[in-house]
């Protein structure tokens, strides 16, 4: 096809930074956009006078598009991303997909009736650090992995209907899923509501994966500093991304411990400690959101499987699901069968 037609459901937070993606992009033409807000609408047409503007998004149905992108509140995703696919637009959804994994498998189910893509924004997928870090996984350069430790942190924002679990963990969990190419096994949690009752602000979820690698997400609304932060520790090295720095984002650390081997006496029990050079590695970093916007284009314009595709969004609330359950039952330890 020639330029991919889009609309663009939702001009809140993230919608601004949508639109400018697709406008940039040579093979997008952006032609509508819809918001419940009047004065989100005249912010975005002050901005791009040819856009087309409404309330409804239903009017968007009528205006030939090839695609759709839906960035409002979680709790529309379903509805919204359903009510698309029924009308043959191909579909990128914000993170979390749905609210309920049934519902993320029927928009699965449904967009693969009907031969259309459906996208998740996992943004940080996109992200050239993180690929940078899968590389060095896949490679063998950190040896095996023991433990991936994620930390999410800022102050606010809080929101409605949707707790931090919900909100900020769908990033650590996409990029535990990239990383490490396989779905957990079980998922436990614990979180606090500090501020708001029944909204929870802080959130800890530990998540075995096979080969008994471990990993832990500390997510949070009620912290002083920001915080992006995802550690590896492997049995050559360790790393560090950290998404707070501009341009030094990869950290490798020739560090590592190795065991004395069997010994049944106790003067013979000492570790071997390295202490090597960390290396930073020169990654050519790009917006992240420009990168899937073009992904989602291409996707559609070669009838290609998208990289985090509706069923990766399935196995991201399947887990958000599990870990909501365990944060309210102390804690308790789910079993994910896949």
């Amino acid at each position: 096809m020639d330029k991919l037609r889009i609309g663009v459901i939702g001009y809140g937070y993230w919608g601004p930074n949508l639109v400018r993606n697709f406008v940039e992009i040579p093979g997008a033409e952006m032609i509508a956009v819809s918001d419940l807000r009047i004065e989100r609408l005249a912010q975005a047409k002050s901005i791009y006078p040819s856009l087309q503007t409404t309330t409804n998004y239903f009017d968007l149905f009528d205006m030939d598009l090839n695609a759709v992108v839906v960035a409002t509140p979680p709790t529309t995703h379903h509805n919204i991303a359903r009510d698309c696919l029924e009308h043959g637009l191909n579909v990128l959804v914000e993170k979390p997909l749905t609210l309920t994994s049934d519902d993320a498998l029927a928009l699965c189910n449904q967009a693969k009736a009907s031969s259309l893509t459906l996208m998740v924004g996992h943004t940080f997928e996109y992200n050239a650090a993180v690929h940078a870090l899968r590389k060095l996984m896949s490679d063998g350069d950190i040896g095996e992995v023991h433990y991936i430790d994620t930390a999410r942190l800022n102050l606010g924002l809080f929101q409605r209907g949707l707790n931090v679990l919900w909100d900020l963990a769908p990033h650590d969990i996409s990029i535990l899923l990239h990383l490490l190419q396989q779905p957990p096994v079980s998922v436990s949690a614990h979180g606090m509501a500090c501020v708001f009752k029944d909204i929870h602000d802080v959130a800890y979820i530990t998540l075995l994966f096979p080969n008994d690698v471990l990993a832990h997400v500390h997510v949070s609304w009620l912290d002083p500093c920001k915080v992006r932060r995802v550690t590896v520790v492997g049995s050559k090295k360790m790393v560090v991304y950290n998404d707070i720095e501009a341009q030094e984002k990869l950290r490798i650390y020739d560090k590592g411990v190795d065991g004395p081997g069997l010994s049944e006496s106790q003067d013979d029990f000492r570790c071997s400690y390295r202490y090597g050079d960390i290396i930073i590695p020169n990654i050519k970093l790009g917006e992240p959101l420009r990168t899937e916007c073009q992904h989602f284009v291409d996707c559609i314009q070669k009838k290609e499987k998208p990289c985090t595709c509706g069923m990766e969004g399935y196995q991201v609330v399947r887990i958000l699901e599990a870990a909501q359950r365990s944060m309210s039952n102390s804690g308790h330890q789910e079993i994910l069968e896949w």
